[in-house]
């Protein structure tokens, strides 16, 4: 399987940022990489860019790391514009404690939030009242407390958070894409 085809994951962009000298959690770029890609349409030499001044390096060290790079955006942006609606944003698994995974929910947010407010007010214009409650709802989770005790109450939390944001993540995008995806089932258009 190549590495273009490969699922990137959590662990795997994080070993990337590992290899570029970087102890930096992926959660934070991957918020502001769907924000960008809603907002922005990223391409991806600006996404490349992007990562390098993150990682403070002025390249990715070789065609592989750059290769993966770009499958991330690729892979979210797939996720972002499919009709399942299935994205999910770069976050750690069930191998993480609950507060490294609640952690890396406040980076994905407020990576997320700063490339929103970035964009300024002009995209806001057309917003839905739901986007924009949304958008609130994150602003209020960048502030969470993220030293959670491993309980099921709180894995039930970060789960409907992580779900919350996952929401917020898909209706800006599908708000900045309309008709993409096509959620509903388009009908054939009507010849005269």
């Amino acid at each position: 399987m190549s590495l273009i085809n490969e699922r990137q994951d959590f662990s795997t962009i994080a070993d990337l940022f590992l290899l570029h000298g970087s102890m930096q959690s992926p959660a934070f770029l991957d918020g502001r990489l769907c924000a960008g890609l809603a907002l922005n349409d990223l391409p991806p030499d600006a996404w490349l860019e992007q990562v390098c001044l993150t990682l403070g390096v002025e390249q990715p060290r070789d065609e592989p790391s750059a290769e993966r790079f770009l499958a991330w955006r690729r892979q979210t942006l797939e996720a972002l514009s499919a009709a399942e609606l299935g994205y999910e944003p770069l976050l750690p698994d069930d191998l993480f404690s609950l507060a490294e995974r609640a952690q890396a929910l406040k980076e994905w947010t407020l990576g997320f939030l700063e490339v929103v407010e970035d964009a300024g007010d002009a995209p806001r214009q057309g917003w839905s009242s739901a986007l924009r409650e949304a958008l609130e709802d994150l602003a209020g989770l960048a502030g969470m407390e993220t030293d959670l005790e491993e309980s099921p109450e709180n894995e039930g939390d970060l789960f409907a958070l992580t779900e919350h944001v996952r929401m917020a993540a898909m209706l800006l995008y599908t708000e900045q894409h309309p008709g993409k995806p096509q959620v509903e089932s388009a009908e054939a258009p009507t010849r005269h």
